[in-house]
C-alpha cells in the first residue's frame, strides 16, 4: 500500500459489499482497527460508511454497529430499504447506495488527494475515472482471493492502486477469539437479526448487516 504522508485521504465504504467480501474471506472487520490503520497512512479527512436499513424491523442487528461508528469517527450515510415483488412473485428487498456514494465522492473530491473505495462493484469504474480526471488518486479495496473474485476487473484496472482485503486481515480483522457473531446473512443479500438484541462492546466492531 502506498500513501504519501501528508496527503488528504478519505474512505468511502460500501457497507454491504465490504461485508460480503470479508465474509467470503472468512473474517470480520474491526472498524476501530480499520480507522486507526488509515489514520497512520496520511491525513484522514473523512471516513464515510454507506448502508441501507430496514426501517420496519422491530430490531435491526446492524443498529449497534451503526451507532458505534456514528460516535467514533465515521460519517454514516443511510437510507431505508425498499421492498418489492418481482415478476415471479418473490418478495425482494433493494437498498443500493451507489448514487449516494458517488455524489459524496465528487462533492468532496476538491478537498482530497487520495480516495480509498471499499467496494468491488464495477459500476464505480466511471466514478474512479472521473476522480482521476480531477487529479485525485484512487485506491480500491476488495479481493481477488475468492472464486469468482469479488472485485470487477474493470474497476481494479481503472484504480491507481488495488489493495487486496485479504492482505489487510492481520491489520484490520476482528479477533476470532471473541467468539462467533450472532447475526446471520439473509438470502437477499441484506441481513436479519435475532429476536433478542446482540451483546455489543466498544472493542467488538464487525459488521453483520446492511
Amino acid at each position: 500500500m502506498f500513501f504519501y504522508p501528508n496527503e488528504r485521504v478519505a474512505l468511502f465504504i460500501d457497507g454491504a459489499n465490504l461485508y460480503a467480501t470479508s465474509k467470503a474471506l472468512g473474517f470480520d472487520i474491526d472498524y476501530k482497527r480499520l480507522l486507526a490503520h488509515f489514520r497512520q497512512k496520511g491525513h484522514l479527512v473523512r471516513a464515510l460508511y454507506y448502508t441501507a436499513l430496514a426501517e420496519d424491523q422491530e430490531y435491526s442487528s446492524i443498529r449497534p454497529l451503526i451507532d458505534w461508528l456514528d460516535y467514533n469517527g465515521f460519517t454514516m450515510v443511510t437510507k431505508p430499504t425498499k421492498e418489492f415483488t418481482d415478476a415471479t412473485g418473490r418478495r425482494k428487498v433493494k437498498g443500493n447506495m451507489d448514487i449516494e456514494l458517488t455524489v459524496d465522492a465528487m462533492r468532496l473530491a476538491e478537498h482530497l488527494d487520495h480516495i480509498v473505495l471499499f467496494s468491488g462493484d464495477g459500476d464505480f469504474r466511471c466514478l474512479v475515472a472521473a476522480l482521476q480526471q480531477m487529479g485525485r488518486r484512487v485506491s480500491v479495496v476488495s479481493t481477488l482471493q475468492t472464486q469468482p473474485p469479488m472485485v470487477a476487473d474493470e474497476l481494479r484496472r481503472q484504480s491507481d492502486q488495488f489493495i487486496d482485503l485479504a492482505e489487510l486481515e492481520a491489520l484490520i480483522g476482528r479477533d476470532a477469539g471473541r467468539g462467533p457473531q450472532r447475526e446471520r446473512a439473509a438470502p437477499h443479500g441484506g441481513y436479519r437479526g435475532e429476536n433478542d438484541p446482540v451483546p455489543y462492546e466498544d472493542d467488538d466492531l464487525s459488521e453483520e448487516e446492511v
